[in-house]
């Protein structure tokens, strides 16, 4: 949502053109009836970009549906640069005057895209967006609460109902879990791959961690049972039941349901973006951010995190995990070896500066803008021994 929403405002500034305040996604699975102005102050987003593009709240009436105009739809192709938006959609405006786009997520693309416009999404992104005051007020409550504990780790864990029924991953679930989630896959159309085999895409990284493979894989990084864990996630698949071995091993587990207390979180449940903005709040002040899943939140957390300071963010390889997780459950590899090897596999995973990884006509496969905006991260003579050149990988295929 947040890239989305930093993409468009960039397209708008690109094309010198008035951009309606964004309309927001309310037919996923979670079903969130949130407009934008539940989730972001929409005054200080308007206020605090005037000068580079002009937004307004909603269309004027003469646009409006209710005196039968009809704006032009169309989703942009993805992971588009300057000249796609200024040679194929700015002349679709002179003919249609609006032009509703229905799909802007990774509209545009990671690299090859003008300093100021990498500069303005980042402007958007860690200024403009702010969270509504509500939010904010508890969003900070918790912070505090966590850090009048000691320091603490944000796990963000993404063993949810949509994301293993998108992905196919069932591993460690029972049969009726396995039918459930795929009966799920199949009845949301949008969600293209039906048939998946669970194993072969777990092997290949492409699931998430599971509760019970977080809990061995926190511990071999070396963290204890007096280290401080917050989830940071919607309801955990399989609940207290898949949860139960990451509470054994971390007593100190706390959510922000445990924290607040219920009349705390009553108006935004339901609402489940409201709630992953708290998420959100928490994961940057964190001391320590662990994605179990590289997804949408998950990289643009990483992202705000390295702008934050580099602060520390361990990004699991989860690919790499699964085959020494694999290992050490079928009795070939001890413990000590085990953690050994799980700590060595991410010394230059833990957020640290380095070059965006290009690959030429391979967008979806190359670092992510949000996850490294490179371009944000430092200014003048010294940036390249900030984010040392001789790290920097570029790819060709």
């Amino acid at each position: 949502m947040r890239a989305a929403i930093c993409d468009m405002v960039t397209v708008a500034r690109l094309l010198n053109l008035t951009l309606v305040v964004p309309e927001l996604d309310k037919k996923s699975f979670w079903a969130d009836p949130s407009d934008f102005e539940d989730i972001f102050d929409v005054r200080h987003f308007i206020d605090s970009l005037r000068d580079e593009v002009r937004i307004v709240r909603r269309l004027p009436k003469r646009f409006s549906s209710k005196y039968g105009f009809e704006a032009f739809q169309m989703p942009p192709v993805s992971w588009s640069n300057e000249k796609y938006y200024l040679e194929q959609i700015l002349p679709l405006f002179s003919k249609h005057k609006v032009i509703h786009f229905n799909r802007t997520d990774t509209r545009l693309a990671n690299n090859g895209i003008p300093l100021a416009l990498q500069k303005l999404r980042c402007r958007v992104n860690f200024q403009g967006l702010k969270f509504t005051p509500q939010i904010e007020t508890l969003g900070h409550k918790l912070v505090r609460i966590l850090q009048e504990k000691g320091p603490f780790v944000a796990l963000h864990l993404r063993y949810e109902m949509d994301m293993l029924a998108f992905s196919g991953c069932t591993h460690g679930c029972t049969v009726e879990e396995a039918e459930e989630l795929k009966r799920l896959r199949y009845a949301y159309p949008w969600w293209r791959e039906k048939e998946i085999v669970s194993e072969e895409r777990r092997q290949q990284g492409l699931c998430p961690l599971t509760p019970e493979e977080a809990t061995l894989v926190l511990q071999a990084l070396g963290f204890t049972k007096e280290t401080q864990i917050y989830i940071a996630s919607g309801e955990i698949y399989g609940s207290a039941r898949r949860l139960a071995p990451l509470r054994a091993a971390f007593p100190r587990i706390v959510k922000k349901e445990t924290l607040l207390d219920p009349a705390e979180l009553q108006q935004f449940q339901n609402h489940s973006s409201q709630m992953a903005a708290l998420d959100f709040m928490v994961t940057l002040a964190s001391n320590t951010f662990i994605p179990t899943y590289d997804g949408n939140m998950a990289k643009v957390v990483e992202g705000h995190r390295r702008y934050l300071g580099f602060k520390k963010s361990i990004l699991p390889d989860r690919k790499k995990l699964v085959e020494l997780l694999d290992l050490h459950q079928n009795g070939t590899l001890p413990w000590n070896d085990f953690a050994l090897a799980v700590r060595q596999a991410h010394e230059k995973r833990m957020g640290q500066p380095f070059h965006r990884r290009i690959i030429p006509d391979k967008p979806k496969e190359e670092d992510y803008f949000y996850a490294n905006p490179q371009e944000c991260l430092c200014e003048g003579t010294g940036c390249e021994d900030v984010l040392d050149p001789g790290k920097s990988s570029k790819v060709t295929m």
